[in-house]
């Protein structure tokens, strides 16, 4: 027996799991070229609106996209040029691209950061709506050192974090500079900002602090991950480390977050022992403390990265989240949540076929951005771009 074609079996599993855990160095960037037409826009199938696409600029493959919307109303898309291939380490590039008519035309693209045969990526981007400063967090590499190494205490460097900036709608960036002393412990080897937007506070004690999701990997022993946050309560000019996940058996790592109605902040993470299932976590100090992750029952996902999205329809406080909603890197698919979460009564599947990491944006009152990785045989051909007007969530 299946439900939404999942056995049902794979439900009983997950109530289990839910049960139990109730119970217990840089340059600045060239001036951006004039917009190009992308490929002619996808509606769910071939072809994909690519708006990276493998060997454009002599590079192997796109990946680790985040984008956001500035004060101007530009979209900036954001992504890991990977010069020799699709691994995760070796000569990686920091790129952007711009739009200002919501996404139908992208320029090409713009090198924000770049070290030699190093690896500069997991962007990390948000947008300081009082002064419309844009800050992107970032990590750094060795091109030689790779997360086992990392993770293993056996590299010659360590990952390291890194901030840049621009004044001027993201068409030009300031000098990357390292953060890693105020936003990482001793003992900790694997690093990641994001990778996807980060966010700014509206409400409460804490409105106006800067929020970005990260998460880390503890250095030798079981290697456990954890996810928390960083945060700058002075307009970006020093990022500080936040609160981590408590201890749990599990491992979450690459996070998303949100802000709900109250004014609480919401974590959701990809998890690599749980069922293909994600979890959550919530914060009441502006993401200084967090609650004991626990499963997200609905939410499919092939341990992979996902993205979470707060935003006001109407007078409904609405979340949206982007996944590849399987238990293979496939199906791209959209929910929205009226109820903080709770549950996800309407989704947008944007692609059925080979898809992987994503980030959601609002372009207008009633339209959503996705930028998302998708594929014929693999997810990886390039980075693709949708606009989903929020009608078609059924």
């Amino acid at each position: 027996m299946a439900i939404n074609n999942i056995p049902i079996k794979h439900y009983l599993a997950v109530a289990l799991t839910g049960l139990i855990l109730l119970a217990g160095c840089g340059k600045e960037s060239a001036p951006v070229p004039e917009p190009v037409q992308p490929e002619k826009p996808g509606t769910g199938e071939l072809p994909f609106n690519h708006i990276f696409k493998s060997g454009e600029g002599g590079y192997s493959c796109f990946r680790i996209p985040a984008v956001i919307k500035t004060n101007a109303g530009t979209l900036l898309a954001f992504a890991e040029a990977r010069r020799v291939s699709c691994g995760d380490e070796g000569d990686i590039d920091l790129v952007v691209k711009r739009s200002s008519d919501k996404g139908k035309t992208w320029s090409a693209f713009s090198i924000i950061w770049s070290d030699g045969e190093n690896t500069c990526g997991n962007p990390a981007p948000v947008v300081d709506a009082k002064t419309g400063k844009i800050h992107l967090l970032m990590t750094w590499n060795l091109g030689t050192d790779d997360i086992g190494m990392i993770g293993n205490g056996t590299s010659k460097d360590t990952r390291r974090v890194y901030k840049t900036s621009s004044t001027d709608d993201g068409k030009s960036w300031a000098a990357a500079q390292e953060i890693t002393s105020t936003v990482k412990q001793p003992g900790w080897g694997w690093y990641a900002t994001g990778p996807c937007h980060g966010i700014q506070i509206t409400k409460g004690a804490y409105a106006g602090r800067l929020v970005i999701p990260c998460d880390y990997i503890q250095v030798g022993g079981q290697k456990k991950g954890f996810s928390h946050v960083i945060y700058s309560d002075d307009n970006g000019d020093s990022w500080k480390l936040g609160g981590v996940t408590p201890v749990i058996t599990l491992n979450p790592n690459e996070s998303t977050v949100a802000e709900l109605a109250d004014g609480r902040l919401m974590l959701n993470m990809r998890v690599s022992n749980n069922n293909n299932l994600r979890m959550r976590s919530v914060s009441n100090d502006g993401g200084l403390t967090w609650s004991v992750p626990e499963t997200a029952l609905t939410l499919l996902d092939p341990v992979c990265q996902g993205s979470l999205l707060s935003a006001m329809v109407g007078t409904q406080h609405t979340l949206f989240f982007s996944n590849a909603a399987s238990v293979n890197r496939a199906n791209m698919t959209v929910k929205m949540s009226t109820n903080q979460g709770d549950t996800w009564s309407r989704s947008v599947v944007v692609y059925t076929g080979p898809s992987a990491y994503s980030d959601l944006v609002m372009v207008g009152d009633n339209e959503l951005g996705l930028l998302y990785e998708a594929g014929t045989t693999r997810p990886y051909d390039g980075i693709a771009w949708r606009n989903i007007a929020l009608a078609e969530f059924k």
